[in-house]
């Protein structure tokens, strides 16, 4: 946490800012160590370059604090106190009131960003998120264990999805399955609901899964991911059930090609929005390019989806050290979808896919 602290600090200064207000649940734990969902309550990090550390909480989380190795000072409060308050009577004891504030725009509420221009009264607040958002996407070694651990378990939960598979059962029947073995696995959160999707409904990529049957024909995707010590994965498989027709071969040979033309156009220093013209290339040459209606991926760590977006128009440089997802689609209204996607950890010498289930196409009989 020091070092991050430290590189907070650093980029604080470079930037003309003193302080910083952070409220997300994410970027909480990525400074703190606390993993807490805040509900309505407030749960903040505040840092400044004088050098001044505080978490601020309710104190029913106290003992989740001391066990997270925070060494600044805490400021707890009871649900009858005002934690606003409380957190400027600690800010003019131990100092000054911060002049260049920097908040999380996407995060914070109206009334809790009224609150804090009426701390900084004469201060000025402003957006720190690009700040935050390029520490945090370039992971270390720790981290990159914890997302191996977690793909290594969404790798799990998609072979226990394809156990479960076959005429008859229900999309949520699969879903049932899966989180029940992940749960007996010691997995306590999903990164997000679980999608099992079958049939025409699987031309939606985000769709809500229910209790239809899947019948022999299908397509069953199915797109997942675990939490694991704070950090998620994220993966999607599609599989056939008895049979699947000609059409049905092409779409997903193309959806595999396009996920593999990615992944090899992942290069240290190569435009990211590159990455998703790779895998379009394939699409619209196939004749499907209508059909693929999303980026190519995502970043991915704390947050399943997190900075950067890998759009089309994104031309950040691909560094060492980001992970993100790959995850071409072709989706036919009332004909159906495929998608294949895979974590990525980027390195000097090239793309590792932390995600590791098979990718051929499976036909369940």
């Amino acid at each position: 946490m020091k070092k991050r602290s430290e590189q907070l600090i650093d980029a604080l200064k470079q930037h003309d800012l003193d302080s910083v207000f952070v409220t997300s649940k994410a970027n909480v734990f990525y400074y703190s160590g606390l993993y807490a969902e805040a509900h309505e309550r407030l749960i903040a990090v505040y840092i400044d370059t004088s050098g001044r550390q505080a978490i601020i909480a309710p104190a029913l989380e106290l003992e989740d604090i001391k066990h997270t190795g925070w060494s600044h000072d805490v400021i707890t409060y009871y649900d009858h106190e005002n934690p606003w308050h409380k957190f400027k009577q600690w800010l003019t004891s131990t100092g000054e009131l911060p002049q260049t504030l920097a908040i999380e725009e996407d995060h914070l509420n109206v009334v809790r960003f009224h609150e804090i221009k009426e701390l900084t009264q004469n201060g000025s607040v402003q957006n720190g998120q690009n700040v935050l958002n390029n520490i945090r996407v370039i992971k270390d070694d720790t981290e990159r264990e914890k997302l191996q651990e977690a793909a290594r378990f969404a790798d799990f939960a998609i072979e226990t999805a394809v156990q479960h598979i076959q005429p008859g059962k229900t999309e949520l029947d699969i879903i049932a399955e899966v989180e029940y073995a992940l749960k007996r696995k010691g997995i306590r959160d999903m990164s997000f609901s679980t999608l099992v999707l079958s049939g025409d409904k699987t031309a939606s990529p985000h769709g809500t899964p229910s209790t239809k049957p899947i019948e022999n024909g299908d397509f069953v995707l199915m797109d997942l991911g675990v939490v694991y010590e704070g950090y998620c994965s994220d993966i999607t498989r599609t599989v056939a059930v008895g049979h699947v027709s000609d059409e049905q071969q092409a779409v997903y040979e193309t959806v595999l090609e396009a996920e593999k033309r990615a992944i090899a156009a992942c290069h240290v220093g190569t435009p990211l929005g590159q990455i998703d013209d790779a895998a379009r290339s394939v699409i619209n040459q196939a004749g499907y390019g209508d059909y693929f209606t999303h980026r190519i991926g995502h970043g991915m760590g704390i947050d399943v989806h997190e900075f950067p977006s890998m759009a089309s128009n994104n031309q950040d440089p691909l560094q060492a050290g980001m992970t993100f997802t790959i995850e071409p689609g072709i989706y036919q209204p009332n004909v159906g979808g495929v998608r294949i996607e895979d974590d990525i950890y980027m390195t000097e010498d090239g793309p590792v896919s932390l995600t590791q289930y098979p990718k051929e196409l499976q036909i369940i009989k």
